[in-house]
């Protein structure tokens, strides 16, 4: 923890390099309510992407999501909430699936130790965002979408009408894990990064193999596309789909994956413009009767 002492100092050569500010923090220490948290969750899930940018990327958003409570905590008008504003308006990215474990981490040490906590603070944000980024993007931005995506997408094809009710159902729980760990990272507080932190290497390296083991399987059974042209060579029909199984099983599938994959790689190329060229392509290829669908 940063000396009391020193927080003093900078504390007051802040208020003179800016003598506007005549606020000054509450005498009683603020204790977050039941309001408090609905007021973060409510601004994480709708706002805080909002001021993402490439210099700070999710800076400003984590500021907004809890400048509430570091107004009740520091005071208006306060040199202690310019610079914790400051501080909190820096650079930040992580995963906005676990971002409020990071809050909630980061108000139980302000609502303790106010000020002093300033670069303990800083510390956790910049030593958590990595892990949690991966672990985050890892499991609810690739893995889940993947399987009840798959799985809703199958069950919508097959004409069940439960297939788009199990999907709002899987981001209805994405929605509700991300409201309780708010509350539970505020009430663990430091405890929680000495608790998880040798378990997110583990974690991430294990979602990320599942994750690419289940983009496998979609490439083989989402992907219903196989070779139609059979040419003739005199009196032989050569069968272009049975000499690629030959090969490799779902060959064409997996040569389609690798092509949007290099598209993506070009310069000026994004998803959309690669979703419209494989589109034309299809319906090009398919009125020439070089592929069907399987």
């Amino acid at each position: 923890m940063t000396n009391y002492n020193q927080t003093e100092t900078q504390i007051s050569q802040s208020a003179e390099a800016n003598s506007k500010l005549t606020g000054k923090m509450p005498d009683t220490p603020y204790k977050l309510t039941d309001k408090d948290f609905r007021q973060i969750n409510l601004r994480s899930l709708l706002f805080f992407q909002w001021g993402w940018n490439y210099e700070r990327m999710q800076g400003s958003g984590y500021l907004y999501t809890i400048l509430p409570q570091l107004r009740k905590i520091y005071g208006d008008d306060s040199p202690e909430l310019q610079e914790m504003m400051r501080t909190h308006a820096q650079f930040f990215n992580t995963s906005n699936f676990f971002n409020t474990i990071i809050m909630g981490i980061d108000i139980a040490m302000e609502e303790k130790e106010r000020y002093a906590s300033k670069e303990s603070v800083k510390g956790i944000k910049v030593g958590l965002m990595g892990p949690f980024a991966a672990v985050g993007d890892a499991i609810f931005g690739s893995l889940v979408p993947t399987i009840f995506g798959a799985i809703a997408a199958n069950m919508a094809q097959d004409g069940n009408p439960f297939g788009a009710l199990l999907w709002f159902v899987a981001m209805l729980a994405i929605i509700v894990f991300r409201w309780k760990q708010l509350k539970f990272a505020y009430k663990e507080g430091i405890s929680l990064v000495t608790t998880m932190q040798h378990r997110l290497e583990s974690l991430t390296n294990a979602a990320t193999l599942l994750g690419v083991f289940m983009v496998g399987a979609l490439v083989a059974t989402m992907i219903r596309v196989q070779f139609a042209w059979k040419p003739q060579i005199g009196d032989l029909t050569v069968n272009i789909q049975n000499s690629a199984d030959m090969i490799l099983p779902r060959l064409l599938p997996l040569l389609i994956v690798f092509a949007v994959y290099w598209l993506l790689g070009r310069k000026k190329m994004n998803s959309t413009r690669a979703i419209f060229i494989v589109i034309i392509v299809s319906i090009i290829l398919s009125a020439l009767g070089v592929i069907s669908k399987i």
